[in-house]
């Protein structure tokens, strides 16, 4: 018979007390693991909007607009009207009688994120929506590195975020105060959830993204996508994968149907799109006919190096489907494309659309992540240098909306 050890004698008056069991990480090596989980993302943004505002200012003519100006043109003005006035009741009419558009084209989300902003902080309406843009970039990048981590590990996904805040050719419009950063930032979100099979969470994010811009319903797509292939492994439907897509696809119906209450006709926000800025499904002869008048005549930096670059993202957004690509990424980033290059709009914004597709940057980021250390920083820098000048000529030089 084991004699039983006996019971341990008491502590002293002046014993030290043994340490209690961990219980967890403390608040310290939390931070820790918080700042290591974004400082790649924070490196990217800061060395990328340097160089963006750094090049922008040198190529701003000094009688002409300020720097927060430029970030504020166009479209940017129109989303900080909306924050700052609200939308208007109806439709617009020109001096003719003839149907203008107006800001009941643009979706909500990202001017109550410029109202959240001037509310907290007392920032004039401009600067708010700038602030805003910037926090949705950071956060964007924060998700693209985490997901394209967890598909392609953390030297492509280091890569991915650069091409992704710098070597675009329109990335600057991330700085801008447009809707671009904060509906990246929500795609991407969407899909890491779904990765991390966070199903609500991915459903709640795609109907954000739904009352942020209308190309949305790539977002929801590779929801879908990510559901079924989900559901398909474990051979029985589970009520949190469909919630999540039925909860995806709420968004833009929602800003669609509220457009039409509030103008009374249900379908106000196509006419106002197509009054305002010709955009309508047209399968893609827009652009092709763009394509074929442009590559025939070459004229023009602007048309022929759009021309060009859309072919390049073309053909890369065709090389992620043999690469193992993840489906669900695939089908967002080619909706993207297609919902863009499939629509009769201004040509010359296109590239300034596609920004937040993400998916034609992974072959060139998975290739440099298998190049020598030294050619992919040389790469990178060379293309980097290239998208913060092509973005800083198309606001100073360019005299068209992007």
């Amino acid at each position: 018979m084991t004699a039983l050890a006996p019971d341990p004698a008491p502590a002293g008056p002046g014993a030290i007390p043994a340490p209690p069991e961990a219980s967890g990480p403390s608040a310290r090596q939390r931070g820790k693991r918080i700042f290591r989980f974004v400082l790649p993302a924070l490196a990217v943004y800061a060395v990328t909007t340097a160089l963006h505002l750094l090049i922008l200012a040198a190529m701003s003519d000094p009688g002409g607009p300020a720097l927060r100006e430029r970030l504020l043109a166009w479209d940017g003005n129109l989303y900080v009207s909306i924050a700052e006035h609200g939308y208007p009741h109806g439709y617009t009419y020109g001096e003719d009688g003839a149907l203008t558009g107006n800001t009941l084209a643009f979706f909500p989300l990202f001017p109550l994120l410029i109202r959240a902003v001037h509310a907290s902080t007392g920032l004039g309406w401009g600067t708010a929506g700038i602030v805003a843009a910037h926090l949705g970039l950071l956060a964007a990048l924060i998700t693209v590195h985490r997901l394209v981590t967890a598909l392609h590990g953390t030297r492509t996904a280091l890569f991915a975020i650069v091409l992704l805040a710098g070597a675009q050719p329109m990335a600057l419009s991330f700085l801008m105060s447009y809707s671009e950063s904060l509906f990246l930032a929500l795609a991407a979100g969407t899909l890491l959830a779904a990765h991390r099979k966070a199903w609500l969470t991915a459903g709640a994010l795609a109907l954000l993204a739904g009352l942020t811009r209308p190309a949305a319903a790539a977002v929801a797509a590779a929801l879908a996508v990510a559901a079924g292939l989900h559901l398909l492994r474990r051979r029985r439907i589970t009520p949190r994968p469909v919630a999540a897509v039925a909860l995806g696809c709420l968004g833009t119906p929602l800003y669609l149907w509220w457009v039409g209450q509030r103008v009374g006709d249900a379908g106000a926000w196509f006419r106002i799109q197509e009054a305002g800025w010709g955009t309508h499904w047209d399968n893609g002869a827009a652009f092709l006919d763009f394509l074929g008048e442009t590559l025939r005549r070459g004229e023009g930096w602007v048309p022929v190096s759009t021309a060009v670059l859309l072919l390049a993202l073309v053909c890369a957004t065709f090389l992620t489907w043999h690469r193992g690509t993840w489906p669900p990424l695939a089908v967002y980033g080619t909706g993207i494309v297609v919902l863009t290059l499939a629509q009769s709009n201004y040509s010359h914004s296109k590239l300034r659309l596609l920004i937040p597709a993400v998916l034609f940057l992974l072959p060139a980021a998975r290739a440099l992540a298998a190049a020598r250390t030294r050619t992919a920083v040389t790469v990178l820098c060379a293309a980097t240098l290239f998208g913060c000048w092509y973005g800083a000529f198309m606001l100073t030089v360019w005299k068209y909306a992007i």
